[in-house]
């Protein structure tokens, strides 16, 4: 059951992009980066296999998917900087963001200071929610902006690449997958699994 959600998911996902092209990759990566968990593992490959197509420029990918990164992450901030560290315990477990999640983020903030914003966009679950204790702590804006724009220009140029990858092997590939969506989702599929099992573990 959970497969075939997910494989819709990533069909949803791509028939964003292959409808709204650039604007596409903005919406969903600023829906991910706004503590919700769309899987940027499915968002950007795509693109990337886009790229390779001819239909997109990988630069261009990259810019608009950090792009989409920050205009996610701003109301993230808001939401650290007004309500604080209760109201993102309260309401994160309905985001699968848990407190033990937050109490790391809270920590590494604490301790390497404010570039833990760019290097958190460079982490796997990390990134999702890592905005917040950017605004707990009532980091500059400025600052801000720019960590995420740079962490998540090249998080989104790494899966962008990745995509255009597989597209250029692609006469190989689909001997084992048949579709090139089977690969984004199948992708996609691991990565929710542990992110889900992650949550409960956790709590």
């Amino acid at each position: 059951m959970l497969e075939k959600l997910i494989g819709l998911l990533a069909v949803w996902i791509m028939s964003v992009i292959s409808t709204m092209g650039y604007g596409g990759i903005v919406l969903l990566m600023a829906i991910e980066s706004a503590c919700i968990p769309l899987p940027s593992e499915i968002i950007m490959p795509f693109a990337g296999y886009l790229v390779f197509k001819g239909e997109m420029v990988l630069w261009v990918v990259a810019f608009m998917g950090a792009l989409g990164c920050v205009l996610g992450s701003i109301p993230a901030y808001y939401v650290g900087k007004t309500g604080g560290r209760q109201l993102a315990e309260k309401y994160g477990r309905f985001v699968l963001i848990s407190k033990k999640d937050l109490k790391m983020a809270d920590d590494w903030f604490k301790n390497y200071g404010e570039i833990i914003i760019f290097i958190g966009r460079l982490l796997p679950a990390v990134r999702t929610f890592i905005a917040l204790p950017a605004g707990i702590a009532r980091m500059n804006m400025t600052k801000f902006i720019i960590y995420t724009f740079v962490g998540s220009f090249i998080w989104c140029w790494a899966l962008a690449y990745t995509g255009m990858v597989f597209g250029e092997h692609w006469d190989t590939l689909k001997v084992y997958f048949h579709e090139f969506h089977y690969v984004i989702a199948g992708g996609a599929i691991i990565f929710i699994i542990w992110y889900i099992r992650r949550h409960f573990q956790n709590n």
